[in-house]
């Protein structure tokens, strides 16, 4: 048994799925169910039991406390917490609150039942904190690409309360013994993301009609990785990763905003042309930059492969065809997405089953 916490996010969601899809071991998935956690991305896992889903907070001690001694978890999988830069910038109490003190409380209520494990299943225990490749600031155009020894600079609430939970996790690792690998990843893009991110918002805006809009030149280059290979890596390093070490995890695919707009728009061309012939570019529209835009990220995930055997599995000529097609397919599932929909869906299927152990 694993506890992932944040399972019905973007990433967390795609992991849940894929852990299930390739082994019998079950899975406790607690999610608090923000805008942005959507358990119709589950929706092919009801009624299976090796999902147990729990609807709460990972800031929730005495939860997450019942929570651990009635599964017992010989792993914890953390992806909960707050990701969008634009929010925290407008809105960052929620990110401090989440990101920073939830994952405090998280490690508090881990570190406890860690303790009391017999000796066998405390060794073999893990804590896997999922983190950015934010915490690292910003690249100059010919920079070397970030490294996992790269000094933490963060630059937005969102990025400062992931690195402020980066090294709560350390800390109680090098204080309290807890045994931690944490993963630095780059830019994530696939099925199920919530179209408020670049890549899902071109493709929704693009089919709707509407502007496109790209944040000054369009010129801030990241690295992107496809959320499937995400979800290896991370299956890889829970598997093998060194106790206390960070692992970045990149796609190799660096390229501007711009450039990624650019795609989408010629994919979308190509697998649904628009009746008048017209490209889905002429639909892009340049905005006002947003305060504290790091100009560059790129990761340098060359450790991962040197120890653990790991690369992707996608290009992103691949990886991104695969993410078209997907939106083009599941139109109800962005539609619900939009417009809150999948709550109600949500109280229909689950009513008050989803929290499995009560309040």
């Amino acid at each position: 048994m694993i506890l992932v916490t944040g399972g019905a996010g973007f990433i967390g969601a795609n992991f849940v799925l894929d852990w299930l899809a390739g082994s019998s071991e079950p899975v406790v998935n607690l999610d608090k169910l923000t805008y942005a956690g959507n358990l119709e991305t589950l929706s092919s896992l009801q009624g299976n039991p090796a999902h147990i889903f729990v609807h709460g907070d990972i800031g929730d001690a005495d939860l997450v406390s019942r929570l651990l001694a009635t599964h017992q978890p010989r792993a914890i999988v953390n992806f909960a917490a707050e990701s969008h830069v634009d929010r925290s910038i407008h809105g960052p109490g929620d990110f401090i609150q989440t990101n920073v003190v939830g994952t405090f409380k998280l490690l508090e209520a881990t570190a406890q039942y860690w303790k009391a494990l017999p000796a066998t299943e405390k060794d073999a225990f893990r804590f896997l904190h999922v983190s950015t490749d934010e915490v690292y600031g910003s690249l100059g155009k010919d920079d070397p690409a970030f490294t996992e020894d790269h000094p933490y600079e963060p630059n937005s609430p969102y990025s400062a309360s992931k690195a402020a939970s980066d090294h709560l996790v350390r800390a109680w690792h090098h204080t309290y013994g807890l045994p931690v690998v944490t993963t630095n990843c780059s830019n994530n893009y696939g099925p199920y993301h919530f179209p408020e991110k670049l890549i899902p918002l071109m493709i929704v805006n693009a089919l709707a009609g509407k502007p496109l809009p790209v944040y000054g030149d369009g010129m801030q280059i990241r690295d992107w990785l496809y959320v499937k290979d995400h979800c290896s890596a991370i299956r890889r390093v829970l598997e093998a990763g060194k106790l206390g070490e960070t692992y970045n995890v990149g796609g190799w695919n660096e390229k501007p905003n711009l450039d990624i707009v650019h795609t989408v728009c010629a994919l979308l061309d190509d697998l649904r042309p628009k009746a008048d012939g017209s490209s889905y570019a002429t639909q892009i529209t340049y905005v006002t930059d947003r305060p504290g835009h790091d100009r560059r990220y790129a990761i340098d995930a060359r450790k991962l492969e040197r120890e653990l055997g790991w690369r992707p599995a996608e290009t992103f000529e691949t990886g991104i065809r695969k993410t078209v097609q997907w939106y083009l397919d599941n139109p109800d599932w962005v539609t619900h997405v939009q417009s809150g929909a999948y709550r109600e869906w949500v109280g229909k299927q689950y009513g008050d089953t989803a929290d499995t152990v009560g309040k």
